[in-house]
Formats: C-alpha cells, structure tokens, sequence
C-alpha cells in the first residue's frame, strides 16, 4: 500500500545527512513509502544523493525567517499531493506550520516551542531512552511505544560517477590514482571552538606533503581564512577547494580521499556517509550525540573534565581541548586507519 510522507527537513548539513536513517528506516518498514522533502534549495544536491528520497520542494526563508503568509501559501499548494503524513524534525514552531497550513491527516513530531496546536501526534522525548540525534529522528517514524532495534540504519550519499570525472577536470587536479589524498576539512559553523587549530592541520598537511601525498582542503566559503593559513603554511601545496565548490561537486571530490581529517561538521558527516576513512576531531562538542556513522571512523577527543561545553567559544578562554590534542596524534591515526574497525554499531 502506498504512503505518502512530507519530511520537513533540518537546516544543518549534518543534520540533514544524520536524517537519511529516518528515511532508510521508513523504507525497510513499507518498501512502498513515498518520501518527499521540504529543506531550502541550497540543501536539494544533498538531499538528491539519497535514494529514499521522491521529491524534493523548496523552503525559501533565510535562517530564523517566520514568513508566516508565504509559509501558508506553501501549505496550501501542496495540498493537492494529499500526503498521508508529515514528519516535522526540527523543534521549532515555525517549522510545523507548513503541514498544518497543508491539512496533513497526521503530523508528527517532538514536543518543542508551543506547537501543539500545529501537531497532532506530540512526542515527548525522553533524552536519556535517546541520547543520539539519529535516534530522535528514527523514533518518530515508529509508533509512540515501539522501540528502535539494532542495527540502525546509517547514511550512505551516492557519487555521480560522471561528474566526479567532470569536476575533477573543471578543478585540474591530478589523477588521484597517482598519489594518496588527504582532505583537510578545517572549518565548523557552529563556531571557533569546533576547529582544530589551522597551524595544526598545516603541520600534518606538511608531512603528508613530505610523503608524497596530495592535499585537497575543502570548506565553505566561510572557512577561507583557516585555509589561507593552511597554504600559508605549506607554501601554497595544498589544493584549496574552500568556497569553490558546489555541495554536490563537493561530495564528488571528497568520494576520492584516501583519509579525511575534519573538526565535528557537516563535512565530517558527509565523509562518513561517503565511507571514507575518517579521523574525526571533538573538543567543545560530544561524539556521544552526534557521531559520524561509518564503518572506517577514528574519534579523537582529550574528554577533558571542561569538555563537551558545547559553547562557540572557549568559556575559560585556555582552549586546550583542541590546543593540547597535538598533530602526533593525527599522524599516529592516519597511520592506524587501514587496522580500524568500527565498534560503533
């Protein structure tokens, strides 16, 4: 029998990637399940690397925008594809009300911001029964008592095996067969305490270098200054991808890495929903809530007693959950990565 689920999707690269265990899990339920998505259009090249996902519509409101009018108006056109359920994964009011403009039977999500009138299938979460992202996410596709089995679900992006070739091209890098690469992924959004220092990614980056591999660092736009520090470092022999790709060119290229290095971020995420070797690097934020979800995954973490904070900040301004995890450790991974095995799930 055919459903029909609109997702409201989060508004975080790694929040969305961590939602493909939602949609994998509604699947393995009804094969037949149809899944669309609402996300705003900058999300759509990610979202279209899985699957499970039919068809894609457009959230067109900045970061925080209520839109009230224009969120009805989406709700009202939407209508007529008669969906049987709507999933609402962000917390937020606003986010419950396109679904509720657009008379879904059941509209389902975590109890958050006064919504109840907008939802009516509340979850009340328990964190302690919950205490992953995943896990909130995939506990709303199973009815309120059933529980989450083991294994879970992890993402898994697809690669366009043709535009991987193409974008290599478009970017004149070399032919990856010829050396092992090294991505570098320096930035987070969340803030300065998520990123390990640039100086130490140069210094890793100046061994690899020393070996013979090729270095490709990738980043928004907004990560250009720890990338300019990189090559600054490195004498300009590092790849500088940062703010010159395009989400899906992004994951193309990233598919080639031979070892990933990345602060906790939505690249991280995408590394491990790519199957990469990871070595994943927490100082203010905890892996215990959002973890990268691969089978080739090395998390490096001092577990400091001021550590997770999860401030953007350095609240006692010393740093030292990422300033005393030193490059040694990272070389030492990255020589240890062919030996790992995930004893995450």
């Amino acid at each position: 029998m055919t459903h029909k689920i609109l997702i409201i999707s989060p508004n975080w690269v790694g929040d969305i990637v961590m939602s493909q265990t939602l949609f994998k899990l509604l699947k393995q339920q009804n094969p037949n399940v149809t899944l669309d998505v609402l996300a705003p259009q900058w999300a759509h090249p990610l979202l279209q690397r899985m699957p499970e996902v039919n068809h894609l519509l457009i959230l067109p409101f900045r970061h925080g925008e209520l839109g009230l009018k224009k969120r009805r108006q989406i709700g009202q056109e939407i209508r007529k594809n008669q969906y049987d359920q709507a999933i609402v994964l962000p917390n937020s009011f606003k986010s419950a009300l396109v679904p509720f403009f657009a008379k879904i039977p059941k509209r389902t999500g975590w109890r958050g911001e006064w919504r109840y009138h907008l939802l009516n299938d509340v979850r009340i979460l328990n964190k302690k029964n919950y205490p992953l992202m995943i896990e909130r996410f995939m506990a709303l596709g199973l009815p309120p008592k059933e529980k989450l089995t083991h294994p879970y679900p992890i993402p898994q992006l697809d690669v366009n095996i043709k535009n991987r070739t193409k974008t290599l091209k478009r970017f004149h890098l070399a032919d990856p067969s010829e050396k092992p690469i090294l991505a570098l992924c320096p930035g987070a959004q969340f803030g300065p305490s998520k990123r390990w220092p640039a100086q130490y990614y140069a210094k890793v980056a100046r061994e690899k270098l020393a070996q013979g591999w090729q270095i490709w660092i990738f980043g928004a736009q907004s990560d250009a200054m720890e990338a300019n520090e990189i090559q600054l470092a490195t004498k300009n022999h590092c790849i500088n991808l940062v703010g010159q790709t395009t989400l899906d060119e992004a994951i193309d290229l990233l598919s080639w890495a031979t070892v990933v290095i990345t602060n906790d971020s939505g690249l991280m995420h995408m590394a491990a929903a790519l199957n990469l070797p990871l070595i994943a690097i927490y100082g203010s934020s905890s892996p215990n809530f959002t973890p990268p979800l691969g089978t080739r995954i090395k998390i490096l973490t001092l577990n400091l007693s001021c550590s997770p904070c999860f401030k953007r900040e350095c609240p006692l301004q010393h740093f030292h959950c990422m300033l005393h995890l030193k490059p040694p450790l990272v070389l030492k991974a990255i020589d240890e990565m062919g030996l790992l095995k995930s004893e995450l799930f």
